[in-house]
């Protein structure tokens, strides 16, 4: 495993206030960045699918979170030119590395959650 001090180390200024390695930790660790990538990690969806997925996600906070992620590169947008409107969103290559590495996190949190919670 790597250590924060080893990171540090090859790259100087890394995590700094200004840095952009903060902005895209906001972006993919947000409440909603990680549970919209964690919806499409196994299929593609649509904005309703998603919606649903993602519970308690409203409309301007899955529109935002999506541009985000998608001007990111973590996320692809597609549309079709179909009546209705009918739009896609999966995971790109980057998206997909990135929740190779983020997944043993999330059942992590999962198996460890109700335990942390109730202890506190």
């Amino acid at each position: 495993m790597v250590s924060f001090a080893q990171i540090r180390a090859e790259r100087p200024g890394v995590f700094a206030p200004q840095c952009a390695t903060r902005t895209v930790l906001d972006h993919v660790m947000s409440r909603w960045g990680v549970l919209v990538l964690w919806a499409l990690a196994d299929r593609t969806m649509r904005w309703g699918e998603l919606r649903r997925e993602v519970e308690g996600i409203s409309e301007k906070m899955l529109a935002s979170t999506l541009r985000q992620l998608t001007a990111d590169g973590f996320v692809h947008r597609e549309s079709f030119a179909t009546v209705p409107p009918h739009v896609e969103y999966r995971l790109t290559d980057r998206g997909r590395a990135l929740m190779e590495r983020m997944l043993p996190l999330m059942a992590w949190i999962a198996d460890n959650a109700d335990e942390i919670v109730e202890g506190r």
